[in-house]
């Protein structure tokens, strides 16, 4: 027997499991439309390949990945691209994203598509296979699983497989588990040879006695060796990956670390089940199990496509007409869809139809007493009232410092606080107002680093013209032709110094003479003709007949006086 560990916290709320675990898994009906967002993962959302009005097959990529951290997105069945544009998607903002309206044409054909041999292909070609199938972690995470299946630093001893499933009326996995047990070892095995593991554990909670059966067999069955299915403890949110591993191994993943650093990888059983479709068959992710609970008739799991109207889907488990919103997920960390209209993505794993009844509105939210009852349960051992505190106070920096980001939101705080304070949407907006500052932040340092380029690119650019034109002022110089300096007469050692000396004083006066005379402009009596120099004679010869009468007047008026 394994030695199990514990987590901090925890809580155990009411299950509701046992309603859509009556029936096996039905095959939902193709709908009249798919609404396909092109960012259904973690990471840079996938460009779309296809145009208005083109016809696509099943299978075939309508968006391709761009960038490192992104995944392809695929066409869910075959039939007509009708628009390419922004529509409202399930998500907590709901704010609208690029989407693919995809109209079915009813005949679901297929692009070619064939296998490869894992065991005779390079890790890096599955790596790629699982990237353009759009493979992601269907744990609730959506993380790109090439990339998360790339061990190369450090070395991976154990791959955890999670079949948990701890959060209330969520039983998809466990389907899955009690009717494909043997695909979902057979893709374990494909992710334990791409980490190089040593060995895989599967974690299963208690409360789910067929899937543990169902995988064990399966283990006994196809004599997997290094794999173990183990029955842990049902303790939400005992699913969490940090909160696994720590019970499967005893390794505490610390804040800050990855669990790989550990030489541990966690891989919902899901996504285990897609990757060995993807590589042995080469089926890209089209659909995915989801629970469809709670104020229906028949609740119960379906295999839907991806993009299918949650209102279509619900329809097929007789949604009652007292509905009043639709849950994506879990009652505990499930998200309110804006609409009926938004389509299935990777993410969904539940819809639960809410009603008055089923979920009466919460009661107003009092005071916080500091009954520290949400510390008490806390599985990432953090102190929620703190945090509450400092988020209502826009401290953000004070959240940062108590470890705002360490919180998984699971909602085991909010769960047990007496005074019903919604604390995980205090949570969300704290870190929505960080990253919102962060990436104003970001935008003002890009700004200033190109202002700075800019005037750098000025000053450099005045600089060369500086250059080029005092270049140029050299090159017109050194092309004018200079006038021989004439060699200075040889001085006679007889001579008297002083008289050398005079003679070079005189010398240099008269350079200095003509180059006075050199650079003196012209006068406008030079060069006159002979009438010119008449008419200048017989001016000059009135102006001194008029200076001599003035000189005789002036006589004349001397004379009274002396007398």
């Amino acid at each position: 027997m394994r030695q199990l560990h514990k987590f901090h916290g925890g809580v155990h709320p009411p299950t509701h499991k046992e309603e859509s675990t009556r029936t096996p898994i039905a095959q939902a009906a193709i709908p009249s439309k798919l609404v396909i967002p092109l960012h259904q993962h973690v990471g840079n959302r996938a460009v779309p390949v296809v145009q208005v009005g083109e016809r696509v097959l099943k299978g075939q990529i309508i968006g391709r990945p761009d960038g490192r951290l992104s995944s392809a997105v695929h066409a869910s069945t075959s039939g007509t691209v009708s628009a390419i544009e922004m529509q409202v998607v399930a998500h907590h903002s709901g704010l609208p994203d690029l989407c693919v309206t995809l109209i079915p044409d009813g005949k679901d054909e297929w692009i070619a598509h064939s296998g490869v041999d894992y065991k005779q292909t390079p890790h890096t070609e599955l790596r790629h296979i699982l990237r353009q199938a759009g493979i992601v972690g269907l744990g609730g995470a959506v993380f790109p699983s090439d990339m998360k299946s790339y061990s190369n630093k450090h070395k991976i001893k154990t791959l955890v497989l999670n079949g948990a499933e701890c959060e209330p009326y969520i039983t998809c996995d466990d389907l899955l588990m009690r009717e494909r047990a043997a695909d979902i070892l057979r893709g374990a095995e494909v992710l334990r040879e791409l980490l190089y593991a040593e060995e895989v554990l599967i974690g299963i909670e208690d409360n789910k006695p067929e899937a543990i059966a169902a995988m064990r067999q399966a283990v006994q069955d196809d004599k997997h060796q290094f794999m173990e299915v183990i029955a842990v403890p049902t303790l939400y949110p005992g699913g969490g990956a940090k909160q696994l591993i720590r019970v499967l191994t005893g390794i505490e993943v610390a804040a800050g670390v990855r669990s790989t650093e550990m030489g541990t990888q966690c891989f919902n059983v899901a996504t285990a089940y897609c990757v060995w479709r993807a590589i042995t068959f080469g089926e890209p992710l089209l659909s995915r199990i989801v629970t469809v609970t709670g104020n229906v008739d028949r609740p119960q799991n379906y295999e839907v496509l991806l993009g299918t109207p949650v209102s279509e889907l619900v329809k097929q488990a007789g949604n009652k007409p007292d509905t009043n919103r639709h849950i994506m997920g879990g009652p505990m960390m499930g998200v309110d869809l804006p609409s009926g209209a938004v389509g299935v993505t990777k993410a969904t794993n539940c819809i639960i139809e809410a009603s008055p009844a089923l979920f009466p509105p919460p009661p107003p939210a009092l005071p916080c007493i500091r009954c520290t009852r949400c510390a008490d349960v806390c599985p990432a051992d953090l102190q929620p009232q703190e945090l509450y505190w400092f988020a209502k106070a826009r401290d953000f920096g004070k959240t940062q410092e108590y470890s705002l980001f360490d919180c998984i939101e699971c909602g085991a705080c909010a769960y047990v606080c007496p005074s019903q304070i919604p604390l995980v949407q205090y949570y969300r907006f704290a870190k929505s107002e960080i990253w919102q500052r962060e990436q104003e932040h970001q935008a003002a340092e890009i700004a200033r680093e190109r202002h700075e380029f800019r005037v750098l690119r000025l000053e450099r650019e005045k600089q060369e013209k500086a250059e080029r034109l005092a270049q140029k002022e050299r090159a017109a110089v050194a092309a004018k032709p200079v006038a021989p300096t004439p060699a200075p007469a040889l001085a006679d050692p007889n001579a008297d110094p002083d008289d050398t000396l005079q003679m070079r004083i005189d010398a240099a006066v008269a350079r200095a003479k003509e180059q006075v005379a050199a650079t003196e402009p012209p006068k406008n009596t030079d060069a006159l003709t002979p009438q010119q120099q008449a008419e200048i004679a017989e001016i000059e010869a009135r102006r001194a007949k008029f200076h001599e009468i003035a000189s005789h007047a002036g006589a004349d008026d001397e004379s009274p006086k002396q007398s």
